[in-house]
């Protein structure tokens, strides 16, 4: 099972460990895009603030993080399990899973990146802020900048077991899965359910979706659970109490559509 997650905006600090070993990060096929935008972002945080600011996509108040992306390649780096945060790594819980969970954990989940392009939670990187909808001057879209990249690098960790997709939008750009691996992903809506006058209404709300992805993932992991298909993956999360409604791809080649319907989030 490879699980695809977006990362977080809020991210801890680094701390006083070692910096950035880019030739020790997972998936090395990578490692020339991920140069790219490592040193294109360099050039626009160690230039002109306001310019950086306006490319990043930040405010005045968070003129700090133009400062931190200066310091990238100096800056501490810690495993991405413990710099990104906020509310889907907060439910998920990385660090006080069982041991046996973890292990899955590992092996299984893989963050994307605006910067890194995808990481997994045990890759040692320093915090930053470059999100996938960020237009560098240089290279354009970042969406665009990964997705041939990914093509070449993510079918092989795919392997021959499900994917389940639980990426934002913007991430989601940068690798579609494709052909015999579209047919064995999965990916997940989180729909919260209230009643209104007597009628059912259904929307998406970002703490929802994003406390519902992260406690789901940590469900699946504690229950030992390693669904191999889309199928097996609706069974599992019934299972374990879910309210989960599929739509199988009406096309060979496409992936299934999971919703996951909450009324309210049990922490």
């Amino acid at each position: 099972m490879l699980v695809l997650l977006p990362p977080s905006e809020g991210k801890a600090a680094g701390g006083s460990g070692a910096p950035l070993e880019p030739q020790e990060l997972s998936l090395p096929g990578l490692a020339q895009a991920r140069a790219a935008v490592l040193e294109e972002l360099l050039d626009l945080c160690t230039g002109d603030e306001l310019k950086a600011r306006e490319v990043l996509g930040l405010s005045e108040g968070l003129r700090g993080e133009v400062a931190k992306n200066a310091e990238l390649r100096s800056a501490a780096a810690l495993p991405a399990g413990e710099i990104y945060t906020g509310v889907l790594y907060d439910a998920l819980g990385l660090a006080d899973l069982p041991a046996p969970a973890r292990a899955t954990a590992e092996d299984a989940l893989l963050v994307f990146s605006g910067l890194w392009g995808a990481v997994r939670v045990t890759d040692r990187i320093p915090s930053y802020r470059c999100s996938m909808g960020v237009k560098l001057p240089g290279l354009g879209a970042l969406g665009a900048h990964w997705r041939a990249p990914m093509a070449e690098v993510l079918p092989a960790a795919a392997g021959d077991g499900l994917v389940l997709d639980l990426r934002s939008a913007a991430y989601a750009t940068a690798w579609k899965p494709k052909g015999e691996v579209a047919g064995r992903t999965a990916t997940v809506r989180v729909l919260h359910s209230q009643m209104v006058d007597g009628v059912e209404k259904r929307s998406v709300v970002s703490h929802f979706n994003k406390a519902t992805k992260g406690r789901l993932v940590r469900d699946l992991l504690v229950a030992g659970a390693v669904p191999g298909s889309p199928a097996e993956l609706v069974t599992a999360l019934r299972d374990l109490g879910y309210v989960v409604e599929a739509e199988a791809p009406a096309k060979a080649g496409r992936a299934w559509s999971l919703d996951v319907v909450v009324t309210q989030i049990h922490h």
